[in-house]
């Protein structure tokens, strides 16, 4: 009681205290939210050069676009890029005062809406008036569908027609003048000859050139611009399938293998003993199938050639009655049973009259009786004179893809028609004519010939499937938890190797990616590996349909340009090469080719019809630098030593051989006009897009 007392002295002083702890709460973790109104990509999920793009419109926009299907990351980095492009555009179509007044979205509408047959007037031709009338309706009956939807379409199509204007006026600088057309020409049609020396780089060994880091970071900073990234992550992981154990495959076989024998249970309801017979006695055999099997019954005749291996070599040309199993086929255990056996040719040439009834999906219009006692005139008329059948095909089949050709269907194996067609033409013997019904209407079947008759089987199988055991997963789950908690601060592949698993990397990973390669569709490691809270070395778990990854973050890279390691497997072989060059170079003596080449323990090369806009030299490749200074030589002079992509050349020009001359070169400048300004589009707003500031929160939310 004393102590209930002195609580209610203190009542107003604890309350106080319990508010001010509930307040700091809630401050925190507002703030660690981003404030009150939660992070900022709840928002605005992005700016361009400061414009922002709200999220909420930015949703509404996604789930027009995806159009009920589900919103995929697909259509969000499609409508991102959209987004983007027209924000960067629009900014430089409003800094050079491009804009349209109402005769400019008059004329843009019509473009956009003239082939709509809403807007026609009598005589079917497109009419202004009818967009104007349509419009003023709805803004009087529909006052939100006009402000949401008509003068968003309005805005859209004028924004549209300011970026052609502006791309317009960007492309109207871009001409090519008869003399670059002349120089075009010359780059494809001058010719030379030239015979040639090669150093190649690898005749030095990679492991005798030493290239520093400093020098790999000083190249990375002289070439910034070819290095730019996106911000990227680099994990490695291991994958646990959960799979049957050893003990699991063989309770399987257990489970099987009881099934063969009759048993006795007790019956709870009658309280007494009931036998229970067993898959070797059975008479009703489909539905002792389907009672105990993952896959029902087949009732089918097949060939040997067609059967599992196990049981064409074991079960295939035995008794009727004859049991096989359990044996393992794929992903299951079976049991086989021999039901019966007979003779079927392997396959069988007929021809049919298809007679169908309305309700088939066909054009006929009888009823089901009607197309009886059609189907039975025509049976009892080719019956007696077998000449008719092709006439009547034409005239009555359903069957258009061989109607004409009267009803014939060639050659085709067992299994190939629907069941009663199959039954009736492989069963059945070559001559017979009958009338058979199958979901496609009733069939009058000629069976013309039969090849190669020989044995056929029906077997039942009992199948279960291959699947790990309630105590193999949770042993997979206690062993996958215990590897991913002690395998933070250790070697991760290292540790996956004791662990008896093996560590793959994967690298580049970007923030809106989806799937990873090994692994599948995984997006919650993606957002984990990008979350600013997770830290190099971390390790966590995630599921998968049937197993685990476990993953730890290797490395983050940040957005700008690549730092010194990621950039080194491109920049190495640059730099190794250049001090290659170096050494090649100190090798050559001599003042002729022949020289130069026994000197360095080579051949001399010879390549014809070399031209500088293919830049290609036979035996060597691709060596742009090299043709171009090839060009620049006089005939019979050797070069300096070429620094090219294969290694250092020597080269000496033994012909030049010049190109028709045209009388005017304005085709090919204007061709290259066209080509150049299709191009300008994507390329400009490429450019501003790589200049622009661009702030991306998606990840934040997809």
């Amino acid at each position: 009681m004393a102590v209930l007392n002195n609580i209610r002295k203190r009542s107003v002083f604890l309350i106080l205290i319990i508010a001010l702890a509930l307040f700091a709460f809630i401050i925190g973790d507002l703030l660690r939210s981003g404030g009150f109104t939660g992070s900022k990509a709840q928002k605005v999920i992005g700016e361009i050069n400061g414009e922002e793009i709200s999220t909420r419109e930015f949703q509404q926009q996604l789930e027009t676009a995806s159009r009920g299907r589900g919103v995929n990351l697909n259509t969000v980095k499609n409508l991102w890029n959209q987004r983007v492009n027209n924000a960067v555009v629009n900014q430089q179509v409003e800094k050079a005062g491009i804009s349209f007044d109402s005769e400019h979205l008059k004329a843009e509408l019509t473009k956009n809406l003239k082939n709509d047959p809403t807007f026609a007037d009598a005589s079917g031709a497109f009419s202004y008036a009818k967009v104007q009338d349509f419009v003023n309706e709805k803004r009087s009956s529909n006052p939100a569908w006009y402000s949401q939807v008509w003068s968003k379409l309005e805005n859209a199509n004028l924004d549209q027609a300011q970026r052609n204007v502006y791309f317009s006026m960007v492309k109207a600088g871009i001409n090519y003048t008869n003399k670059e057309g002349q120089i075009a020409h010359k780059a494809g049609s001058d010719k030379v000859d030239l015979k040639y020396v090669l150093l190649p780089y690898s005749s030095i060994a990679d492991s005798t050139v030493a290239v520093s880091k400093s020098e790999i970071k000083s190249y990375v900073n002289d070439h910034a611009s070819e290095f730019k990234t996106e911000a990227k992550r680099d994990i490695e992981y291991v994958k646990v399938d959960e799979v049957a154990s050893l003990a699991d495959e063989n309770q399987i076989k257990l489970n099987l293998a009881a099934l063969l024998t009759d048993k006795v249970e007790f019956n709870k309801v009658t309280k007494q003993d009931e036998k229970i017979v067993g898959f070797t006695n059975t008479k009703n055999i489909e539905q002792f199938v389907n009672d105990n099997s993952a896959i029902k019954y087949q009732d089918r005749f097949q060939f040997k050639k067609g059967l599992n291996k196990e049981l064409s070599k074991n079960l295939f040309d035995g008794a009727v009655g004859d049991l096989y199993g359990p044996y393992k086929d794929g992903a299951y255990f079976k049991l086989a049973r021999l039901v019966a056996d007979s003779k079927l040719p392997d396959s069988v040439k007929a021809s049919h009259i298809l007679v169908s009834w309305e309700g088939l999906g066909t054009e006929a219009t009888r009823t089901k009786e009607e197309a009886k006692v059609l189907a039975d005139s025509i049976k009892t008329v080719v019956g007696k004179t077998s000449k008719k059948f092709e006439s009547l095909a034409a005239e009555f089949s359903a069957d258009k893809s061989n109607s004409e050709k009267g009803g014939d269907l060639g050659y085709f194996t067992y299994g190939r028609m629907v069941p009663a067609f199959n039954d009736y033409v492989f069963e059945g013997e070559t001559g017979d004519l009958g009338v058979v019904e199958t979901r496609f209407g009733y069939h009058i079947i000629k069976i013309e010939d039969q090849k190669n008759i020989q044995r056929v089987v029906k077997i039942a199988e009992i199948a279960e499937k291959i699947e790990p055991s309630e105590e193999t997963i949770n042993n997979i789950y206690a062993k996958v938890s215990e590897f991913a908690l002690n395998a933070k601060g250790k070697d991760f592949s290292d540790f996956a190797k004791e662990s008896g698993y093996t560590a793959k990397p994967i690298t580049s990973i970007n923030s809106l990616d989806e799937s990873i390669s090994g692994i599948g569709k995984q997006r919650s490691l993606v957002k984990w590996a990008f979350n600013e809270d997770t830290n190099i070395g971390e390790v966590k778990t995630f599921d998968l349909p049937n197993g685990y990854i476990v993953a730890r973050l290797g490395k983050k890279i940040a957005e700008g340009v690549l730092d010194t390691e990621s950039a080194s497997a491109k920049v190495l072989p640059i730099l190794r090469n250049q001090k290659k060059a170096a050494q090649l170079k100190g090798k050559i003596a001599g003042s002729d080719l022949d020289a130069i080449a026994k000197g360095a323990n080579v051949r001399v090369k010879t390549a014809t019809g070399v031209n500088l806009q293919s830049g290609t030299i036979s035996g060597a490749g691709i060596e742009k630098t090299v043709v171009g200074t090839a060009f620049g030589l006089e005939k019979d002079k050797i070069s300096k030593p070429i620094e090219g992509k294969k290694g250092v050349f020597v080269v000496q020009v033994t012909n030049k051989t010049e190109g028709q001359a045209l009388a005017s070169y304005l085709g090919i400048a204007n061709k290259n006009t066209s080509e150049e300004q299709r191009r300008v589009q994507t390329a400009l707003t490429n450019a501003l897009k790589d200049k622009a500031e661009i702030k991306d929160r998606r990840s934040e939310l997809y």
